[in-house]
């Protein structure tokens, strides 16, 4: 059996853009045509990650909620990585962001790239 293909989605927009609901929904419909995504958060993006910021926060009045454009991403298998530095500067440290999320560097997006993975940024 072959190996899924992959997709990374950079995202940089947080709460304060609808560029972020853009790459939800993206990231959401990669999963459902069977790839393996991986979104790395990075600058205000990390905000999504954030324990409760999506909860009510919808961007695109045709879209879901983030938040649960957020758990479905999760629910279905979707990896949410977060930037060590831009959590940092904003205070977060790891109980501060969704269950699942791995703050690690952008080398773990590096590996999925050097595996072939297609990138997205938003």
């Amino acid at each position: 059996m072959s190996e899924k293909r992959k997709l990374v989605v950079v995202v940089t927009r947080g709460l304060d853009d609808e560029r972020s609901s853009v790459a939800l929904s993206v990231a959401n419909s990669g999963i459902n045509s069977g790839l393996e995504v991986t979104m790395f958060l990075v600058s205000a993006g990390v905000d999504l990650a954030r324990r409760g910021a999506t909860a009510v926060a919808q961007l695109n009045p045709l879209d879901p909620p983030l938040g649960e454009m957020l758990d479905n991403f999760m629910a279905s298998g979707g990896n949410i990585l977060a930037c060590p530095p831009c959590a940092k500067v904003r205070g977060y440290g790891q109980n501060d962001l969704v269950e699942g999320v791995r703050v690690t560097s952008s080398t773990a997006m590096h590996e999925l790239i050097g595996q072939g993975a297609a990138t997205l940024s938003f």
